[in-house]
């Protein structure tokens, strides 16, 4: 298998969430030319999986990116395109280690590749597959740049803010929905601030942001509409936060549109134990890292209760941005750190 060329037919293929079938058709398809036993599964995700036996590692990587295409460029060590960080890289790493690893794959054990589709939304092709396996082991296909292990992810919680006002004239001085829309935001500030009173470590923090904005009037009635997002720290679940948000409201809606809790994994496992190693013989002195986004961790981690951490190539500060890109040369660096993990694991 070209380890490069599969990473470039995938950043060619334009994914955004709710666009993957191309690129999963693709990935499928080398999949089974590198010998996994590869399918498209009924929530589109391409899984591949290679070995054979009770005992399942699985490599949980997704295969959609955020819109906005980039055109494939390779110059130097550099290869740029949408999804180079976030995560088709990370992806391409997981299938191209497996594939190491399947050459002399151990009694009992099989490995496991989900390219997962829509991690980017509303993350249904994790959804889907957390009820259809049971791993010993999971790794996450997320950036964290090849001498470091991310444990954990924040939460986060998405709602919709709308206040409707009836329509007076200006000198009536009555409140109106745009005013009330700045006053509850200024409360939840406010919250989220006291709240993080003397907590440094933003893993640690609630943070609010504010997403858009509109309003609107019929003539009679005025409505102002927030769209904001929470990211949540451990310890504050979706329920407490939401408790906390609709005890601020005052003649308004609050709706919830999608929420996960944070989630951060254990140090001392089998799993992470072999990482290190990994990173060690790679030339490399390893690291963790707590992310304050969320990821497909946050999905399936509580319902697996597996030794679990997210891995892969790239710099996580380029996510999402018009100069996504990835260095050839540390890409290759993951894919050697995950495929001895993977040795180092089933030894």
């Amino acid at each position: 298998m070209d380890e490069i060329a599969l990473l470039e037919g995938l950043l060619k293929i334009y994914s955004p969430t709710g666009q993957e079938a191309e690129a999963v058709d693709y990935l499928v398809a080398q999949m089974r030319a590198a010998g996994f036993n590869a399918f498209v599964d009924e929530a589109g995700n391409a899984v591949g999986s290679l070995g054979a036996g009770p005992e399942t590692v699985m490599l949980l990587g997704h295969i959609d990116t955020v819109p906005g295409f980039i055109p494939v460029a390779r110059e130097g060590d550099h290869l740029a395109g949408r999804g180079a960080v976030d995560a088709k890289a990370p992806l391409a790493c997981f299938v191209v280690s497996a594939a190491r690893w399947g050459k002399r794959p151990p009694t009992g054990r099989q490995v496991v590749v989900v390219g997962a589709v829509g991690e980017e939304g509303d993350s249904r092709g994790a959804h889907s597959i957390k009820a259809h396996y049971h791993p010993a082991f999971t790794v996450i296909g997320e950036p964290s740049g090849w001498e470091k292990i991310t444990l954990g992810y924040k939460g986060s919680a998405w709602y919709e803010y709308r206040a409707r006002r009836s329509l007076a004239h200006t000198s009536a001085q009555n409140e109106s929905a745009c005013e009330a829309a700045v006053s509850y935001w200024n409360r939840v500030t406010a919250w989220a601030r006291e709240r993080n009173n003397g907590t440094q470590k933003v893993f640690e923090q609630v943070n609010p942001t504010l997403r858009g904005m509109n309003s609107d009037s019929d003539g009679f009635v005025e409505s102002a509409v927030l769209k904001f997002g929470v990211r949540l720290p451990p310890g504050l679940s979706v329920e407490a936060l939401g408790a906390a948000l609709r005890g601020r409201l005052d003649e308004a809606e609050l709706t919830l549109f999608d929420g996960v809790p944070a989630y951060r994994g254990e140090k001392n496992t089998p799993l992470v134990r072999a990482f290190l190693a990994a990173i060690r013989k790679a030339g490399g002195s390893p690291g963790f890292t707590l992310k304050s986004g969320t990821s497909d961790m946050n999905i399936v981690a509580p319902v697996w209760g597996t030794p679990i951490v997210a891995y892969g190539p790239g710099d996580s500060s380029l996510d999402h941005t018009p100069e996504e890109h990835i260095l050839i040369s540390e890409y290759q660096r993951a894919v050697e750190v995950l495929a001895e993990a993977l040795v180092g694991l089933t030894a």
